[in-house]
């Protein structure tokens, strides 16, 4: 009787850890974060530079440069994707020289086991699987059939209230592609590391110039007032 139960038990670890190991592994992210400023609301996204190091510094660079202010979405699929045009094509501002430089390269197709879920940043391309440039998509929804052919290299992490305002936009078809009917502009990018929220280095500046300020202080104050 014992060992049957010794058995029953064993069999229960293995079956949870079955299904523990079947669960989709969520990757770190970095510390820096990429905030669009659209004209339905801010979106906030994160890198995962350990899955796809190549895409994260490009993009990233990209955001840097200023490549992605005036560019817009050009596509919406309520419950697939909202992609971002590519910036040579998208923006509507002229590009400078090193803008250009960056935004007309095409980098490694970085696939990776992470599933395409609701949040998850995704690279567009053409066939080839190394065309990937600047256009990428937020996804709206679960597309698994999209998982392992396209390299995810973030997430959103803020901003999913601005991605539902995104899906009410009146669209059209055009082939393929689901596209709203008004430009959906990003006006402006910024990116911050979150490591640097915290003011430890803002407060440690202040104290060593309340101390400075302190010693300046009392040596003027022995010398005038003895």
């Amino acid at each position: 009787m014992g060992n049957t139960r010794i058995l029953i038990f064993t069999l229960a670890c293995v079956a949870l850890l079955s299904v523990v190991k079947g669960l989709p592994h969520e990757p770190q992210l970095g510390s820096a974060r990429v905030v669009f400023q659209t004209s339905y609301g801010d979106i906030e996204f994160g890198f995962y530079p350990t899955v796809a190091p190549i895409t994260v510094e490009h993009i990233f660079k990209l955001v840097r440069l200023g490549g992605y202010n005036t560019n817009h979405f050009f596509r919406v699929d309520k419950g697939f994707v909202a992609q971002v045009a590519d910036v040579p094509n998208g923006r509507s501002a002229p590009m400078n020289e090193e803008q250009k430089k960056v935004a007309y390269k095409t980098i490694l197709g970085e696939f990776s086991d992470v599933k395409h879920v609701r949040g998850i940043l995704s690279m567009g391309r053409h066939d080839d699987p190394n065309s990937g440039g600047s256009s990428f998509s937020m996804l709206l929804g679960d597309a698994p059939h999209l998982d392992g052919k396209y390299a995810v290299f973030g997430k959103v992490t803020k901003g999913d209230e601005t991605l539902r305002k995104l899906e009410e936009v009146p669209t059209r078809r055009e082939g393929i592609f689901v596209m709203p009917t008004e430009r959906i502009t990003i006006l402006s990018t910024y990116y911050y590391d979150t490591k640097m929220e915290s003011c430890e280095e803002e407060r440690t500046v202040l104290k060593r110039r309340l101390e400075a300020s302190f010693l300046e202080v009392e040596r003027q104050r022995m010398k005038c007032f003895p």
